[in-house]
């Protein structure tokens, strides 16, 4: 039986009492899962996000982490932001290595923690370096283990590739597939890109209608482990249409 490890129960959500949001929304993510969220712009996908890390409160309903209600959620997801908000002044491994302190470890037990993972997340020789004098691929992997240093089971990626060149964009989603797999979280990943969904998910959540009070779930044809080339499988290519059709009406809907 699989385990869910986030749950909305019947959450409801508006801003300032007058544009609501959400509208009794259910739904369940499990252990290991990846999931994409798909939607048009102002459908309520960074705004789920901002009830997940407890930034906004439900009206009603509950949100549960790991089978257990959460009235105050703060600091029990890891979080990566489309900006990696890397502080400027602070040098590769002294960023990573934030959150750490933040939960009470000193910065030099911190630091010490953080070294070895340089290597594994293709950031060796940039210790000393500051975000300025990285390309947007190696911040992203910075920031990205920062979010896997918070120590959740649970990762919040919001659009997180957006900013980066195709090329660039295309080996970072090869990348995060490779760490995915290697430990045992649970992603949910906003993004606009259909292939991109397609290409890293499990399931798909759509948002497409407003208040949201159900997410149309789709399910991905695709086994793993995978490649881009399988986005090339007919069913595949046919989800890719129909989901792209769907964001379209979206467009005019919200």
């Amino acid at each position: 039986m699989r385990k869910p490890v986030l749950e909305f129960r019947g959450v409801s959500f508006s801003y300032g009492g007058k544009k609501q949001v959400l509208n009794q929304l259910d739904f369940a993510v499990y252990n290991r899962e990846f999931i994409s969220i798909i939607g048009a712009s102002g459908s309520g996908k960074s705004t789920l996000f901002r009830l997940i890390t407890g930034l906004e409160k439900e009206e009603s309903g509950a949100v549960f982490l790991n089978g257990e209600k959460q009235v105050n959620r703060h600091g029990k997801t890891g979080y990566m932001p489309q900006q990696d908000l890397l502080m400027p002044w602070r040098t590769v491994v002294d960023n990573a290595a934030l959150p750490l302190e933040l939960s009470g470890l000193k910065k030099k037990d911190a630091v010490k923690k953080v070294m070895p993972m340089l290597a594994e997340f293709g950031l060796t020789g940039t210790e000393q370096k500051y975000p300025s004098e990285l390309s947007g691929g190696m911040r992203q992997r910075v920031s990205f283990l920062r979010s896997i240093l918070t120590g959740s089971n649970i990762l919040l990626l919001d659009e997180p590739f957006s900013a980066l060149d195709a090329i660039t964009r295309l080996s970072m989603q090869e990348w995060l597939l490779d760490q995915w797999e290697k430990r045992e979280k649970t992603i949910l990943f906003i993004t606009h890109d259909v292939n991109e969904a397609l290409f890293l998910s499990d399931r798909i959540f759509v948002f497409q209608e407003a208040p949201v009070q159900k997410l149309q779930e789709v399910v991905v044809p695709l086994g793993r482990p995978r490649s881009l080339i399988d986005l090339n499988d007919a069913a595949v290519v046919d989800w890719k249409n129909k989901l792209i059709e769907q964001l379209r009406k979206g467009v005019t809907a919200v």
